[in-house]
């Protein structure tokens, strides 16, 4: 076992682990934040995706160890004092999900591309969601879940 220092949703966290953990077996296994998903473990559909020191990375990628010292936010803190993050409210107002097993990497995903662009196109929001799939085919539904969630304001745009 190896210990390492996570700083988690602004806590931070000194864990032991095997080498060969990846650090979303650490965020689900070991801290219970289960709100980021174990999809293909190849880093392929995107369901594991936080954010780390400022960019969406596949969780599943990521040997715990590899982590060490860094800055990571997964969907559990979007939520502030009861009130939902914009894109959050977003997903719930355009449907931008049906099972849900995606949605939380999505939303992590699209995070990151608003804190950088308060107003993408529509290409913007489909290039940033390339390495992300939904099962179910919501894919409509989730653009225009992130372009609702943009805007100086964060008021969205009209949709249509």
């Amino acid at each position: 076992m190896t210990k390492i220092r996570l700083r988690i949703n602004g806590v931070t966290h000194d864990v032991d682990v095997e080498p060969r953990w990846t650090l979303v077996n650490v965020i689900r296994d070991k801290l219970g934040l289960t709100g980021t998903k174990l999809g293909c473990n190849g880093g392929v559909c995107g369901a594991c995706t936080v954010i780390m020191d400022g960019r969406a990375v596949p969780s599943c990628l990521i040997f715990a160890v590899e982590a060490d010292g860094k800055d990571i936010t997964t969907i559990e803190d979007l939520e502030k004092n009861g009130e939902l993050h914009p894109l959050q409210k977003s997903f719930i107002e355009h449907f931008g999900f049906e099972c849900g097993f995606c949605t939380s990497g999505m939303i992590m995903t699209a995070k990151e591309l608003l804190d950088g662009n308060d107003n993408p196109t529509r290409d913007d929001v489909k290039e940033q969601l390339a390495g992300n799939i939904c099962r179910c085919g919501a894919y409509t539904e989730i653009i225009e879940s992130v372009l609702g969630a943009t805007g100086p304001s964060k008021g969205g745009k009209k949709i249509g």
